[in-house]
């Protein structure tokens, strides 16, 4: 089985049980805390490693994340290590997170500009994104800074890209020349 399908199914029994315990959004906390620490490279490694037990593994989760994680997130990364499923748990956590954008629609836009935009753009973009009706919920936004954008913004979400930056309005105007053939026969002569 993949490990997409394996994380998808985990994530929406965790996410159902959180939902019946009336814990979903303490769940919520503890998986995202989880997700940045999965980022940490030993500590990605560590979940992976198929040298180190796991019981081992469990002794060490449980003093990292024991009493600041509630008992219903650690019974169920208890769960998955007794059924060796311990490799897949920063996946799980990011499709619980996805999961639960999905139940809570969500919608997550990537703005990526030339440089850092202030809070008064992003509402303008926020606002912008919410009266064109991409999102029957909430929209979040994530912030890049691109400086070889030069200019302009680049906006993705849901698989689509819209780019009004300079370096592609560029990119288009060079191709524009190059394929104009009455100014490659002017440059020729």
């Amino acid at each position: 089985m993949s490990a997409q399908r394996i994380a998808s199914r985990y994530a929406r029994s965790l996410i159902e049980v959180a939902q019946e315990k009336g814990k979903l959004e303490r769940v919520l906390e503890d998986i995202k805390a989880f997700d940045a620490l999965s980022k940490v490279r030993d500590f990605y490694l560590l979940l992976k490693s198929p040298v180190i037990k796991a019981d081992k593994k469990k002794k060490i989760l449980e003093a990292i994340l024991g009493g600041k994680f509630d008992d219903l997130t650690m019974q169920f990364i208890n769960i998955l290590l007794r059924k060796g499923r311990e490799a897949y748990l920063s996946e799980i956590a990011n499709e619980f997170i996805q999961e639960y954008k999905r139940l809570k629609n969500i919608t997550t836009v990537k703005v990526t500009s030339a440089v850092k935009l202030d809070e008064k753009a992003l509402n303008l973009i926020r606002q912008k994104l919410a009266e064109s009706a991409i999102s029957k919920g909430e929209i979040e936004l994530v912030t890049k800074v691109n400086p070889n954008l030069i200019g302009g913004l680049l906006i993705e979400f849901d698989g689509k890209q819209y780019d009004s930056s300079v370096a592609r309005k560029l990119n288009e105007l060079h191709k524009q020349f190059e394929d104009n053939l009455y100014i490659s026969q002017i440059i020729a002569s």
